[in-house]
């Protein structure tokens, strides 16, 4: 008999499977993407597609290097974020071992964890690794450096590792983040899909000491990363610095955003990225498909426990707008 497997997470981002059903055109804001990502002039060359990628990627990793001030013997790569989450847990965890997660949160962690072998513990003394994504997702709560730091320093003294997720950091606060601290309890991880509004791409990549990254990179498929893929992050880089404009802008629709669901007297979490977390007086499922029948896709976060929220991107002002006159209607 086969063993009993895990089953597959939720997520948003579902805009092609509604089109093909007959959705008609549909404004996406269960997806967090930037909607400001920087201009970048770049065409895909098909000769690439001649030659096998260089499984080492040197280059790539070279160019990421520079950027973070990192060796690329730190430095991990992969076909989406998700790939390196399932790389990491079948390298450091196995049967009998335990994670700790503070949920709600992405829903990745945990099934990369029970494929490896390992259960969910509340006893964070108990826990091989402890998984911290920040800015979370879904709630968009931030912590500071100082408190992750601290958060890195408990964990290590128990001999854990601290799984840190920052796929969304460069549109919230990167003074917050880690990347420059060495440290051989710590895993961390970024993607190129949010902040340059490439979900189509599929490009994570991640940071930890020399001997794990070692690991994780043979526990990955071999050339994981297209030629398509690593051309474009390598262009995307060059561009790194203008992610500033992106949070400017961001943060200015997220207020405006705020301010109308509070108009609504609709809760929401305590915002930081480009997605925020509203509580609705309703089961959520009813106000979504109302929603969808308005052109609108937003995140039903039933599947994070949380039957009576949803999950909408920051997008741009005109969108944005669109998208409170829906509700607006939804919820009368």
């Amino acid at each position: 008999m086969s063993k009993k497997f895990p089953t597959k997470v939720v997520h948003g981002g579902t805009v092609q499977w509604h089109k093909s059903r007959g959705s008609g055109e549909l404004l996406d804001f269960s997806a967090n993407i930037n909607p400001f990502s920087p201009e970048i002039d770049w065409k895909p060359n098909p000769a690439t597609l001649a030659d096998y990628p260089d499984d080492r990627y040197e280059t790539l990793k070279g160019v990421i290097g520079r950027t973070f001030s990192r060796s690329p013997e730190e430095i991990a790569v992969g076909n989406g974020s998700v790939e390196l989450i399932r790389a990491f847990c079948a390298v450091v965890l196995g049967e009998g071992d335990a994670v700790f997660l503070e949920k709600p949160t992405f829903g990745e962690y945990e099934l990369a964890a029970r494929m490896a072998g390992a259960t969910p513990t509340p006893d964070e003394q108990a826990a091989s690794v402890r998984f911290c994504c920040n800015p979370n997702n879904p709630t968009g709560s931030l912590r500071m450096r100082g408190t992750v730091t601290t958060l890195l320093e408990e964990t290590a003294a128990t001999g854990a590792y601290l799984f840190l997720d920052e796929a969304f950091i460069e549109l919230s606060d990167p003074c917050q983040s880690l990347v420059d601290l060495r440290h051989e309890n710590l895993f961390l991880l970024r993607s190129l899909t949010k902040c340059f509004a490439v979900p189509g791409i599929r490009f994570g990549y991640g940071f930890s000491d020399p001997d794990l990254i070692e690991q994780i990179e043979a526990a990955r498929l071999p050339w994981t990363v297209n030629a398509f893929a690593e051309a474009y992050a390598i262009e995307a880089f060059a561009h790194y610095h203008e992610l500033e404009h992106s949070r400017e802008c961001i943060a200015g629709e997220r207020r405006w955003l705020c301010e109308r669901l509070g108009e609504m007297d609709l809760p929401y979490g305590e915002p930081s990225a480009n997605y925020i977390l509203i509580a609705l007086p309703l089961p959520a499922p009813g106000v979504v498909e109302r929603l969808l029948h308005r052109g609108i896709l937003v995140r039903d976060c039933s599947s994070f426990g949380l039957p009576k929220h949803i999950r909408i991107a920051v997008r741009t002002h005109e969108e944005n707008r669109q998208l409170i006159e829906a509700l607006e209607a939804c919820l009368r």
